[in-house]
């Protein structure tokens, strides 16, 4: 009889009925996508596996239905969204937001230097080639003797990181917008260096003497890496810190979808490259291979992210979802369906 009821016992449990589901995308938020799926599994038992393979990858891999999630840092086009088979809704669900900074190797140099927008924007579309030009010297005096050439280090993969970047630099730059361009690729120089995700640009940095490149901050953070100070709209030099990030989401409207640019933000205390980081996911998910079950997998996660799984985004380097945003993304989650049947 007991083993009887333990069996029941067992078959009624979370972990009796845990499902895996599987995701790919942004390397932006690796390092908080790794804690949330652990924390959830503690939590429910689901194992959530995630490939970091950059924000054109997840778009992609949801597009072909491969993933039972995308992530992208950069949110998909109208025209990309339209290729979804059968006309169903790709929905943008927001689960944090975070900084993109310059980090920079330049031997003998240890300040955090001051990039004022068009300045970055002429180093990393290649006009500006050596450390000690009279733009970079006018602000960052240190570098007056630094006759170093500057190598450019940037993303080799569809990249989230690379869209809030150059999203940026093409906002404070019309010659940047026009010859390298804004995307999760772009046209970098020939002479650039290419690094597979955040961590592959961090190591050309680290190992390129003269080199500068882009990255989340929390890679910098972990590798001990100094970055720069950027001037944002109110002529204010500031350093990446949460408080900033979340400044700039509160100076634009955020849409009902989510779809937003932060970038060049107003306000005197908002770091001008910060961003969304979004999870993609289909409204209906009667498709493929998916089951009921598993929808209401996707679902609860996805719920569970926006509400318990924030307090774990400012230890990692990320700024939780401002109220508005969390209040949207608990609505585009609880309209997620199977065919005609809510979950």
């Amino acid at each position: 009889m007991k083993k009887v009821m333990l069996t029941a016992i067992l078959m009624t449990s979370p972990l009796a009925f845990a499902v895996s589901l599987q995701g790919a995308g942004a390397s932006f938020p690796y390092p908080l996508y790794l804690k949330y799926f652990a924390e959830y599994k503690k939590a429910t038992g689901t194992e959530v596996s995630y490939q970091s393979i950059g924000s054109g990858g997840g778009q992609r891999q949801i597009l072909e239905q491969t993933v039972d999630f995308g992530a992208s840092d950069g949110p998909m086009s109208d025209s990309d969204m339209a290729k979804a088979p059968n006309g169903n809704k790709i929905l943008h669900i927001p689960t944090a937001l975070g900084a993109v900074v310059p980090i920079y190797n330049i031997p003998g140099v240890d300040s955090s230097l001051k990039f004022d927008g068009k300045v970055l924007a002429d180093i990393f579309s290649g006009k500006i080639t050596k450390w000690n030009d009279a733009a970079l010297v006018k602000e960052n005096p240190e570098l007056k003797n630094v006759a170093l050439p500057i190598t450019i280090a940037r993303r080799a993969d569809g990249s989230g990181t690379t869209f809030i970047f150059t999203d940026y630099l093409s906002k404070v730059s019309k010659t940047f917008s026009g010859t390298v361009g804004k995307g999760t690729t772009v046209n970098w120089p020939q002479t650039s260096i290419g690094g597979k995700g955040n961590d592959g640009v961090t190591s050309v940095v680290k190992q390129t003497p003269g080199s500068i490149g882009y990255v989340e901050l929390i890679f910098a953070k972990q590798n001990n890496i100094d970055y720069g100070q950027i001037k944002n709209k109110s002529g204010k030099y500031v350093k990446a810190t949460l408080k900033g990030v979340t400044s700039a989401a509160a100076s634009k409207p955020l849409p009902a979808d989510t779809r937003v640019s932060i970038t060049d933000a107003a306000g005197a205390d908002s770091y001008p490259i910060s961003g969304y980081t979004w999870i993609l996911v289909y409204q209906n998910q009667d498709y493929g291979k998916q089951t009921n079950e598993k929808a209401k997998a996707v679902k609860d996660l996805l719920k569970w992210i926006v509400t318990d799984g924030q307090k774990f985004n400012e230890d990692l380097g990320y700024a939780q979802l401002p109220d508005r945003a969390q209040k949207l993304a608990l609505g585009l989650v609880n309209s997620i369906k199977f065919g005609n049947s809510k979950l």
